[in-house]
């Protein structure tokens, strides 16, 4: 999290576009995206020329007969000379980029420049070189940009098309928590929109394994090129996604423009753990879902395909946590019961963790559980794992206030010490359920179809008693009344 200078310097910043006419936030982080990709092609641009020199290494700069393209000697011009460089020479330039320039250059063939003034843009380039001047200060600068682009995406208030809207980032780091994340994994999110999942998770692993992928030639070349997919069909989205992976460390992750629900999709049992929130827009038509998950159960509906499509993907052993929508555990539709028993016989479910309705506020008010599963292909539900989170450690309003209490922390003990969770009774917070007992309820996965309700006796004064206190009322108000008229008298 950033705080002091550098926050006051982000927040100056999208002031600047804000007052200068640019109020979505999707737009302005587009915007600075470009400037800090363009700002980056010089200072990476600029290193290899160094350690060619150094190194004795041949390199050809990109920049070659158009140095005046270069951010370094961009900021010095005057604002209308920068303004129609910008807009008639630089974007072209980064648009013919393509893949010759890092993951990023993949995705600005449509990159449009916003900037309404040169005035804006001076201001624009000024507060953001005060930015990497504040971050070249810091011990830790990749994690500092890091928490920079992170800062930038909390201010994503309003919901995108499509049902998109973002996990908080404390949901998505106890998902990765739950799943284990190990260095030889191969972790995809379907529909990764700002890459929030993957970059979790690559900070959790950074976090556990860091001289077991850091300090390993084969590892770290895991971690920045294969480890990471993500697929979306936005592709401002994708632009996003893959700039916040990138401040994050990752130095080239496979960000890809597909639909993942239809035949552009192509992976089977390819990756070892998912993380992700799937879209819940509702409907698809058939004619554009992949043929092979329509087999398994005949739906139109976005979170049940999505389902289907995970265990397609993952490799026999691999696991999942996925966000669902509550209507996914009760569903009576054919094909809701249809997945929930695809899940439950053919794999193995391991948990259900069901969350206040309030956590996705101001976003919506969708009530969500976490749902957790290892593809087997033979089976393996034994006991479910149910939790009934009743806080994440924010209020449940559009204000989602900092809270001291969290169950997230409970929640990731119990699930790694399910030994443990034998004893628990129904009518405790977290608890596990038989698989048969599942079966007989054709499948129900609500926390509440098994969790049992304690009942406290209350005692209330007999009807005589409170009647008797109502005289005795009467009487008092009466004699006040009395005295207070002899008063006026």
């Amino acid at each position: 999290m950033i705080t002091g200078e550098l926050k006051n310097k982000v927040d100056k910043l999208w002031e600047m576009f804000w007052t200068g006419g640019l109020t979505n936030p999707l737009d302005v982080i587009e915007q600075i995206t470009y400037l800090m990709f363009i700002r980056d092609l010089d200072l990476t641009d600029n290193i290899r020329q160094k350690e060619s020199g150094m190194l004795g290494i041949p390199y050809s700069s990109i920049f070659t007969g158009k140095e005046h393209l270069k951010w370094s000697v961009l900021r010095d011009k005057p604002a209308e000379v920068m303004y129609q460089t910008m807009q008639g020479e630089v974007f072209p330039f980064i648009k013919k980029l393509n893949g010759n320039s890092g993951t990023y250059a993949k995705y600005m063939n449509d990159a449009i420049f916003k900037v309404p003034t040169p005035q804006l843009l001076e201001k624009i380039v000024t507060a953001l070189d005060e930015m990497y001047q504040v971050i070249d200060k810091m011990r830790d600068r990749q994690d500092a940009r890091g928490d920079l682009y992170e800062y930038m995406l909390s201010k994503l208030s309003t919901a995108g098309t499509n049902g998109q809207f973002r996990t908080p980032r404390h949901i998505i780091r106890m998902m990765a928590e739950l799943l284990d994340l190990q260095p030889d994994d191969v972790i995809c999110d379907p529909a990764c929109g700002t890459g929030g999942f993957l970059v979790a998770a690559g900070e959790y692993l950074k976090e556990r394994y860091l001289n077991d992928i850091f300090y390993n030639k084969e590892a770290k070349a895991h971690y920045d090129n294969t480890m990471f997919t993500g697929y979306d069909m936005d592709r401002t989205m994708l632009r996003i996604g893959a700039m916040n992976m990138m401040t994050h460390g990752i130095a080239n992750p496979h960000i890809v423009y597909k639909d993942s629900l239809s035949d552009q999709n192509t992976d089977t049992g390819k990756y070892t753990k998912i993380l992700t929130n799937p879209p819940f827009k509702g409907s698809l038509d058939y004619d554009i879902v992949s043929t092979d998950l329509i087999k398994v159960t005949k739906t139109k509906k976005t979170e049940l395909l999505f389902l289907v499509l995970f265990l397609r993907m993952l490799k026999n052993g691999g696991r999942c946590a996925s966000i669902v929508p509550d209507g996914v555990l009760f569903g009576s539709s054919k094909a809701h019961r249809k997945i929930r028993s695809e899940i439950v016989e053919h794999h193995r479910l391991e948990a259900v963790i069901s969350m206040p309705s309030g956590v996705f506020k101001p976003y919506a008010g969708v009530s969500t559980a976490v749902i957790i599963f290892t593809k087997t292909g033979a089976g393996g539900t034994d006991k479910v794992w149910f939790y009934d989170m009743q806080s994440d450690g924010y209020s449940l309003d559009d204000k989602r206030t900092p809270l001291e209490q969290s169950d997230i922390p409970d929640i990731v003990e119990r699930f790694h010490a399910l030994e443990k969770e034998e004893s628990r009774e129904r009518t405790e917070q977290s608890f596990l359920v038989p698989k048969d007992e599942i079966v007989e309820n054709d499948y129900d996965l609500s926390i509440n179809k098994y969790k049992q309700s304690t009942y406290v006796e209350e005692e209330y004064p007999h009807p005589l008693e409170i009647l008797v206190e109502i005289n005795e009322l009467e009487k008092e108000i009466t004699a006040g009344l009395a005295e207070l008229e002899a008063a006026i008298k």
